[in-house]
């Protein structure tokens, strides 16, 4: 299996992961895949999505890259010591974006590929998108706890 997630792999994500929003009937999404070292691959900004959103999903995928969880544990951390995810905000220099809608993109074997982040509508629903555009790839999506 690859090191990394490709280009058309971080294409077929964003396509089956705004088609998840279209069938929910969700907001405008924005959807940025990056690969496992954390750089962008891929970005899609849906028409009528406000102009802060890649910069959004960009900071949930690279959360979630950064510590090797997804973001979904990132705001359980946060919520249980918030001292330290401001911590590692500030360290990251505003990039961490520790609330769900980042998710790891693993392979079969558990290797991470890249992470997928997500914005627009709900936290929740931004990552149920995520997790349909991962597993349409034939990949593993990693949501945390």
């Amino acid at each position: 299996m690859a090191q990394e997630i490709d280009l058309q792999q971080a294409t077929t994500i964003i396509q089956n992961a705004i088609a998840k929003g279209h069938a929910l009937g969700l907001a405008p999404l924005t959807v940025a895949v990056l690969d496992a070292g954390g750089h962008l691959k891929a970005l899609s900004r849906e028409d009528k999505a406000t102009f802060l959103r890649p910069q959004i999903a960009f900071g949930k995928a690279w959360s979630s890259l950064a510590l090797g969880m997804a973001s979904r544990t990132l705001f359980s951390i946060g919520e249980q010591r918030p001292m330290f995810m401001n911590s590692l905000i500030n360290l990251s220099e505003q990039k961490m974006i520790p609330v769900p809608g980042g998710v790891l993109v693993k392979d079969s074997e558990g290797n991470t590929l890249g992470a997928v982040g997500i914005t627009g509508d709900t936290s929740d629903n931004d990552e149920a998108c995520a997790v349909a555009g991962i597993e349409s790839c034939g990949l593993v999506a990693d949501c945390g706890n």
